[in-house]
């Protein structure tokens, strides 16, 4: 099962087509953290139509992939490399709702 200890939306799109290995090494040199932290990593294409979800557990990694049939995930505004999301706000961002609007009742800011 999928148990994350936090999630985190890497703001700057990725070309999608890589696999696990290129993600766990832009973890690393890009975002200057550890990806076997237990934080699961969000990606998004340039389209923000398919996301990828990064997660190392004790055990191995786990690499999913969404696609919306309609519409675009909702995706911070550039300026952090990372945002810090809830469990609840993950939900909704993979429903393709706006987990902004929880995020301005519970004041979250971004995390670099």
């Amino acid at each position: 099962m999928l148990m994350p200890s936090g999630w985190w939306l890497v703001t700057a799109p990725m070309d999608l087509r890589c696999g696990m290995d290129r993600l766990l090494v832009h973890v690393r040199e890009h975002l200057d953290r550890d990806p076997l932290d237990g934080g699961a990593y969000v990606f998004r294409n340039r389209a923000a139509t398919r996301i990828k979800v990064l997660c190392c557990d004790a055990q191995g990694t786990w690499l999913a992939v969404r696609r919306l049939q309609q519409g675009r995930f909702i995706w911070p505004l550039a300026g952090a490399r990372t945002w810090s999301l809830q469990a609840e706000q993950f939900a909704w961002l993979c429903a393709g709702v706006d987990w902004r609007r929880l995020s301005a009742q519970k004041g979250l800011a971004p995390r670099v």
